[in-house]
């Protein structure tokens, strides 16, 4: 299991931290690499393109000239794609390069990837992206102190204000959360630093041996007992009882009426 030290925004040493076998110390597959940052930039691609055809660039729709007799060669349209200012064949039209790529071969890339910087000594690890401001000659320290590469990728873990502030004005600096990491932009940076954070946030989620995280069990609530069949006979019983006494007292009230 590699072992590497763990340093704070000054340079200075302060502690060791295990990596992951299984992700830092991956046997590096350049195909793997080659395809995903093929399928990252396709991605990147607007697909704006167009070209018009024969169909819509200006010009009238008449005949320019009767078919025979004149001594020239046919023609139907100004329009036609063999004239100035003619429509365009077979032109690029807008589309989608976007593609598909599974996801363990992102996942493999990712190890190959990280296990490379390692290997060229090209990984940091710092204890924490603390920045006291946003200012951009702070961050440009931070890293002069750090290896002093031209280009470096920060990768955090949680929200940073200061951090992305400050990584905004700096050229071939860029940061990006442990979620989002892309193997092309590891190959397209010289350094890479990591916080602690990010390192245990990457071991966990690259890691094919890592086990997955169980939400708690739910204790179901028992459903409202539902009302016995002995209460309906009752009711039924009572509610005849009441027909029985109303029906009993119209027919002594026409009665005493009948008498009067």
């Amino acid at each position: 299991m590699p072992v590497v030290d763990v340093v704070n925004l000054d340079g200075k040493k302060v502690g060791q931290v295990e990596l992951a076998e299984a992700v830092f110390g991956a046997k590096v597959n350049p195909h793997l690499l080659h395809e995903a940052s093929r399928w990252y930039l396709r991605g990147l691609r607007a697909g704006t393109h167009k070209t018009k055809d024969k169909s819509e660039v200006s010009g009238a729709g008449r005949k320019l000239w009767r078919q025979k007799g004149t001594g020239r060669a046919r023609v139907g349209s100004i329009r036609s794609p063999l004239w100035r200012h003619g429509g365009t064949v077979h032109g690029p039209k807008p589309r989608d390069y976007s593609y598909a790529l599974p996801k363990k071969m992102l996942l493999g890339a990712l190890r190959s990837a990280l296990s490379a910087k390692l290997a060229e000594q090209k990984l940091t690890v710092v204890d924490a992206w603390s920045l006291d401001t946003h200012k951009t000659k702070a961050l440009r320290s931070v890293l002069d102190k750090l290896n002093g590469e031209k280009s470096a990728l920060l990768v955090a873990y949680g929200e940073n204000r200061n951090l992305e502030l400050a990584s905004r004005n700096l050229d071939r600096v860029k940061v990006v959360a442990t979620n989002v990491l892309q193997p092309y932009d590891l190959l397209n940076h010289d350094l890479l630093v990591l916080s602690k954070d990010a390192v245990a946030r990457l071991s966990h989620s690259l890691d094919p041996e890592s086990t997955p995280i169980v939400a708690p069990d739910v204790q179901s609530i028992a459903p409202a007992a539902k009302p016995s069949k002995e209460a309906a006979p009752k009711a039924a019983a009572k509610s005849t009882a009441k027909k029985e006494k109303s029906v009993a007292k119209k027919a002594s009230s026409a009665k005493k009426k009948g008498k009067g």
